[in-house]
Protein backbone atom coordinates (compact mmCIF):
# COMPACT_ATOMS: atom_id res chain seq x y z
CA UNK A 1 0.00 0.00 0.00
CA UNK A 2 2.94 2.65 -0.13
CA UNK A 3 3.04 2.72 -3.50
CA UNK A 4 -0.49 4.19 -3.52
CA UNK A 5 -0.75 7.68 -5.28
CA UNK A 6 -3.39 10.62 -5.67
CA UNK A 7 -4.14 10.84 -9.21
CA UNK A 8 -6.31 13.51 -9.34
CA UNK A 9 -8.93 15.20 -7.73
CA UNK A 10 -11.55 18.10 -7.41
CA UNK A 11 -9.47 20.93 -6.42
CA UNK A 12 -8.16 24.25 -8.10
CA UNK A 13 -4.75 23.48 -9.82
CA UNK A 14 -2.35 26.19 -10.48
CA UNK A 15 -2.97 26.83 -13.88
CA UNK A 16 -6.81 27.57 -12.96
CA UNK A 17 -8.95 25.21 -13.68
CA UNK A 18 -10.75 21.93 -12.60
CA UNK A 19 -11.35 18.11 -13.02
CA UNK A 20 -14.49 16.97 -11.51
CA UNK A 21 -13.47 13.42 -10.23
CA UNK A 22 -17.19 12.26 -10.76
CA UNK A 23 -17.00 13.30 -14.63
CA UNK A 24 -13.85 10.99 -14.94
CA UNK A 25 -14.26 7.90 -16.82
CA UNK A 26 -11.47 5.27 -15.69
CA UNK A 27 -13.16 2.58 -17.91
CA UNK A 28 -10.92 2.56 -20.84
CA UNK A 29 -7.59 2.84 -18.54
CA UNK A 30 -8.81 0.09 -16.50
CA UNK A 31 -8.23 -2.20 -19.66
CA UNK A 32 -4.98 -1.04 -20.17
CA UNK A 33 -3.62 0.97 -17.11
CA UNK A 34 -0.20 1.62 -18.35
CA UNK A 35 2.57 3.59 -16.78
CA UNK A 36 4.61 5.44 -18.59
CA UNK A 37 7.85 7.89 -17.80
CA UNK A 38 7.12 11.39 -18.22
CA UNK A 39 4.61 10.86 -21.01
CA UNK A 40 6.58 9.21 -23.74
CA UNK A 41 5.62 6.87 -25.53
CA UNK A 42 7.05 3.78 -26.07
CA UNK A 43 8.63 4.18 -21.85
CA UNK A 44 6.46 2.07 -20.14
CA UNK A 45 7.75 1.18 -17.23
CA UNK A 46 5.05 -0.38 -15.50
CA UNK A 47 1.48 -0.35 -14.47
CA UNK A 48 -1.11 1.57 -11.52
CA UNK A 49 -3.26 -1.58 -10.11
CA UNK A 50 -6.46 -1.12 -7.57
CA UNK A 51 -7.75 2.26 -9.03
CA UNK A 52 -10.38 3.46 -6.67
CA UNK A 53 -12.79 6.65 -7.61
CA UNK A 54 -13.87 7.85 -3.95
CA UNK A 55 -14.29 10.89 -1.79
CA UNK A 56 -13.67 13.18 -4.61
CA UNK A 57 -10.73 11.61 -5.71
CA UNK A 58 -8.90 9.09 -7.86
CA UNK A 59 -6.06 6.83 -6.34
CA UNK A 60 -4.00 3.95 -7.21
CA UNK A 61 -1.24 1.75 -6.53
CA UNK A 62 1.99 1.51 -8.95
CA UNK A 63 3.18 -1.70 -9.84
CA UNK A 64 7.34 -1.54 -11.92
CA UNK A 65 7.55 -4.27 -14.26
CA UNK A 66 11.26 -4.04 -13.82
CA UNK A 67 11.44 -5.26 -17.64
CA UNK A 68 13.46 -2.57 -18.77
CA UNK A 69 16.89 -0.47 -17.29
CA UNK A 70 14.14 2.39 -17.21
CA UNK A 71 12.12 0.75 -15.14
CA UNK A 72 14.29 -0.79 -12.95
CA UNK A 73 15.66 3.06 -12.29
CA UNK A 74 12.95 4.48 -11.71
CA UNK A 75 11.74 1.74 -8.92
CA UNK A 76 15.13 2.60 -6.96
CA UNK A 77 14.16 5.95 -7.62
CA UNK A 78 11.29 5.60 -6.19
CA UNK A 79 11.63 3.80 -3.73
CA UNK A 80 14.41 6.23 -2.30
CA UNK A 81 11.92 8.62 -2.98
CA UNK A 82 13.68 10.85 -5.43
CA UNK A 83 11.10 10.95 -7.98
CA UNK A 84 7.72 10.40 -6.16
CA UNK A 85 5.07 12.25 -8.43
CA UNK A 86 2.76 11.52 -11.07
CA UNK A 87 0.90 13.32 -13.86
CA UNK A 88 -2.11 12.15 -15.19
CA UNK A 89 -3.16 12.53 -19.35
CA UNK A 90 -7.27 13.13 -19.91
CA UNK A 91 -9.21 13.34 -23.16
CA UNK A 92 -11.44 16.78 -22.65
CA UNK A 93 -15.23 15.53 -23.26
CA UNK A 94 -17.13 18.32 -21.58
CA UNK A 95 -16.67 21.80 -20.39
CA UNK A 96 -18.73 24.12 -18.13
CA UNK A 97 -18.65 27.77 -16.84
CA UNK A 98 -21.89 27.53 -14.61
CA UNK A 99 -21.01 29.67 -11.33
CA UNK A 100 -21.45 26.08 -9.51
CA UNK A 101 -18.77 24.45 -10.92
CA UNK A 102 -16.47 27.54 -10.56
CA UNK A 103 -14.40 28.66 -7.72
CA UNK A 104 -12.21 31.67 -6.42
CA UNK A 105 -9.15 32.05 -8.61
CA UNK A 106 -10.23 30.44 -11.40
CA UNK A 107 -9.44 31.14 -14.77
CA UNK A 108 -10.29 28.46 -17.03
CA UNK A 109 -13.85 26.38 -17.44
CA UNK A 110 -14.13 23.14 -15.40
CA UNK A 111 -13.70 19.92 -17.00
CA UNK A 112 -16.66 18.07 -15.84
CA UNK A 113 -16.59 15.15 -18.60
CA UNK A 114 -12.67 13.35 -19.30
CA UNK A 115 -11.26 10.27 -20.34
CA UNK A 116 -8.59 9.40 -18.49
CA UNK A 117 -5.34 8.44 -20.89
CA UNK A 118 -2.38 7.74 -19.43
CA UNK A 119 -0.46 7.86 -16.03
CA UNK A 120 3.10 9.31 -15.21
CA UNK A 121 6.05 9.42 -13.28
CA UNK A 122 7.38 12.45 -13.66
CA UNK A 123 10.36 14.17 -11.52
CA UNK A 124 8.66 16.97 -11.06
CA UNK A 125 4.92 17.50 -10.53
CA UNK A 126 2.04 16.93 -8.18
CA UNK A 127 -1.86 16.59 -8.44
CA UNK A 128 -2.43 20.51 -9.02
CA UNK A 129 0.60 21.43 -11.63
CA UNK A 130 1.31 17.98 -13.54
CA UNK A 131 -1.13 17.46 -15.01
CA UNK A 132 -1.95 17.13 -18.86
CA UNK A 133 -4.49 17.05 -20.85
CA UNK A 134 -5.05 15.80 -24.35
CA UNK A 135 -7.56 18.00 -26.40
CA UNK A 136 -8.55 16.30 -29.79
CA UNK A 137 -5.74 13.60 -29.45
CA UNK A 138 -2.84 16.09 -28.86
CA UNK A 139 -1.46 16.00 -25.41
CA UNK A 140 -1.43 19.48 -23.92
CA UNK A 141 1.32 20.37 -21.23
CA UNK A 142 -0.20 22.85 -19.35
CA UNK A 143 3.06 24.72 -18.10
CA UNK A 144 4.62 28.06 -18.74
CA UNK A 145 5.87 27.42 -22.49
CA UNK A 146 2.31 25.24 -22.99
CA UNK A 147 -0.91 26.22 -24.11
CA UNK A 148 -4.09 25.75 -22.69
CA UNK A 149 -6.61 23.53 -24.55
CA UNK A 150 -9.92 25.33 -22.88
CA UNK A 151 -11.05 29.02 -23.16
CA UNK A 152 -10.37 31.60 -20.69
CA UNK A 153 -13.34 32.72 -19.07
CA UNK A 154 -15.88 35.49 -19.25
CA UNK A 155 -16.05 36.37 -15.62
CA UNK A 156 -14.60 36.07 -12.88
CA UNK A 157 -15.29 35.07 -9.72
CA UNK A 158 -15.70 37.40 -6.63
CA UNK A 159 -12.53 36.35 -5.49
CA UNK A 160 -12.43 39.38 -2.90
CA UNK A 161 -15.60 40.74 -2.03
CA UNK A 162 -14.51 43.47 0.74
CA UNK A 163 -12.52 45.18 -1.99
CA UNK A 164 -15.90 44.82 -4.08
CA UNK A 165 -18.68 46.72 -1.90
CA UNK A 166 -15.43 49.07 -1.18
CA UNK A 167 -15.23 50.11 -4.65
CA UNK A 168 -19.04 49.67 -5.14
CA UNK A 169 -19.29 51.72 -1.91
CA UNK A 170 -17.67 54.54 -3.57
CA UNK A 171 -19.07 54.13 -6.88
CA UNK A 172 -22.18 54.78 -5.38
CA UNK A 173 -21.48 57.74 -3.66
CA UNK A 174 -20.94 56.21 0.18
CA UNK A 175 -18.13 55.87 2.05
CA UNK A 176 -15.13 53.58 1.65
CA UNK A 177 -16.29 52.13 5.57
CA UNK A 178 -19.90 51.48 4.19
CA UNK A 179 -20.82 48.01 4.50
CA UNK A 180 -22.89 45.63 2.55
CA UNK A 181 -26.15 46.33 4.21
CA UNK A 182 -25.40 50.04 3.46
CA UNK A 183 -24.51 49.22 -0.29
CA UNK A 184 -27.74 47.41 -1.02
CA UNK A 185 -30.08 49.68 0.63
CA UNK A 186 -28.68 52.28 -1.59
CA UNK A 187 -28.89 49.84 -4.62
CA UNK A 188 -32.73 49.35 -3.64
CA UNK A 189 -33.20 53.00 -3.52
CA UNK A 190 -31.91 53.88 -6.66
CA UNK A 191 -33.55 50.79 -8.22
CA UNK A 192 -36.92 52.30 -6.77
CA UNK A 193 -36.17 55.58 -8.33
CA UNK A 194 -34.92 53.95 -11.24
CA UNK A 195 -38.40 52.12 -11.31
CA UNK A 196 -40.41 55.43 -10.62
CA UNK A 197 -38.60 57.07 -13.80
CA UNK A 198 -39.49 54.77 -15.82
CA UNK A 199 -43.15 54.57 -14.80
CA UNK A 200 -43.50 58.26 -15.65
CA UNK A 201 -41.55 57.74 -18.95
CA UNK A 202 -44.22 55.03 -19.95
CA UNK A 203 -47.08 57.76 -18.78
CA UNK A 204 -45.59 60.94 -20.71
CA UNK A 205 -45.08 58.42 -24.05
CA UNK A 206 -48.92 57.43 -23.54
CA UNK A 207 -50.30 60.94 -23.17
CA UNK A 208 -48.41 62.37 -26.19
CA UNK A 209 -49.25 59.34 -28.16
CA UNK A 210 -52.91 60.46 -27.34
CA UNK A 211 -52.18 63.93 -28.10
CA UNK A 212 -50.84 63.04 -31.64
CA UNK A 213 -53.41 60.84 -32.53
CA UNK A 214 -56.30 62.92 -31.34
CA UNK A 215 -55.03 65.51 -33.63
CA UNK A 216 -54.40 63.14 -36.76
CA UNK A 217 -58.22 62.13 -36.29
CA UNK A 218 -59.07 65.91 -35.80
CA UNK A 219 -57.20 66.13 -39.75
CA UNK A 220 -58.97 63.09 -40.83
CA UNK A 221 -62.64 64.23 -40.17
CA UNK A 222 -61.66 67.94 -41.18
CA UNK A 223 -60.93 66.12 -44.52
CA UNK A 224 -57.17 67.25 -44.85
CA UNK A 225 -55.88 63.67 -44.57
CA UNK A 226 -57.31 60.38 -46.17
CA UNK A 227 -58.12 57.85 -43.12
CA UNK A 228 -55.59 55.49 -44.45
CA UNK A 229 -52.84 57.86 -44.25
CA UNK A 230 -53.47 57.86 -40.54
CA UNK A 231 -50.52 55.85 -39.29
CA UNK A 232 -47.94 57.51 -41.42
CA UNK A 233 -48.97 60.39 -39.54
CA UNK A 234 -48.95 59.25 -35.95
CA UNK A 235 -45.34 57.67 -36.74
CA UNK A 236 -45.21 61.71 -37.90
CA UNK A 237 -45.77 62.95 -34.50
CA UNK A 238 -43.57 60.67 -32.75
CA UNK A 239 -40.77 62.00 -34.40
CA UNK A 240 -41.53 65.62 -34.94
CA UNK A 241 -43.46 65.84 -31.86
CA UNK A 242 -46.92 67.44 -31.25
CA UNK A 243 -46.58 71.53 -31.96
CA UNK A 244 -44.70 70.36 -35.38
CA UNK A 245 -47.37 68.13 -36.35
CA UNK A 246 -50.12 70.68 -35.63
CA UNK A 247 -48.61 73.05 -37.63
CA UNK A 248 -47.73 70.46 -40.80
CA UNK A 249 -51.86 70.09 -40.47
CA UNK A 250 -52.88 73.74 -40.11
CA UNK A 251 -51.15 74.01 -43.51
CA UNK A 252 -52.98 71.34 -45.26
CA UNK A 253 -56.62 72.41 -46.91
CA UNK A 254 -59.35 70.73 -46.91
CA UNK A 255 -60.30 68.41 -49.52
CA UNK A 256 -63.81 69.20 -51.19
CA UNK A 257 -65.92 67.02 -53.07
CA UNK A 258 -66.55 67.92 -57.10
CA UNK A 259 -70.74 67.57 -55.88
CA UNK A 260 -69.99 70.04 -53.26
CA UNK A 261 -68.38 72.37 -55.49
CA UNK A 262 -71.08 72.28 -58.24
CA UNK A 263 -74.06 72.42 -55.28
CA UNK A 264 -72.27 75.79 -54.27
CA UNK A 265 -71.87 77.23 -57.66
CA UNK A 266 -75.44 76.66 -58.45
CA UNK A 267 -76.87 78.02 -55.23
CA UNK A 268 -74.82 80.82 -55.51
CA UNK A 269 -76.96 84.63 -55.79
CA UNK A 270 -77.68 86.51 -59.34
CA UNK A 271 -74.43 88.79 -59.88
CA UNK A 272 -75.41 92.69 -58.59
CA UNK A 273 -76.47 94.52 -61.58
CA UNK A 274 -74.21 97.74 -62.30
CA UNK A 275 -75.89 101.37 -62.94
CA UNK A 276 -74.97 101.00 -66.66
CA UNK A 277 -77.60 97.86 -66.82
CA UNK A 278 -80.17 99.32 -64.56
CA UNK A 279 -80.30 102.29 -67.15
CA UNK A 280 -80.31 100.17 -70.22
CA UNK A 281 -83.21 98.19 -68.66
CA UNK A 282 -84.86 101.16 -67.78
CA UNK A 283 -85.05 102.55 -71.11
CA UNK A 284 -86.00 99.33 -72.73
CA UNK A 285 -89.19 98.89 -70.19
CA UNK A 286 -90.20 102.94 -71.78
CA UNK A 287 -90.18 101.38 -75.25
CA UNK A 288 -92.22 98.84 -74.98
CA UNK A 289 -94.79 100.70 -73.75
Amino acid sequence: MGNRVRLTNDRLNSYGYRVLTDGVDITQYERNPILLYMHRRGQAIGVIKNIKKENGEITGEIAFDEATELSCQCKKQWDFGSLRMVSIGFNIIETSEAPEHLVAGQRYPTVTKSQLHEVSLVDIGANNDAIRLYKDGQLITLGESGGCPLPRLNHKPNNNPQMDIKTLALQLGLPETADEAAVNAKLNELKGSKEESDKMRAENEQLKLAQITTAVDAAIKARKIPADKKQHFIDMGKKLGIDDLNATLDAISPAHKLSETIQAEQTEAPPTKGPWELRMEEIRQKLNK
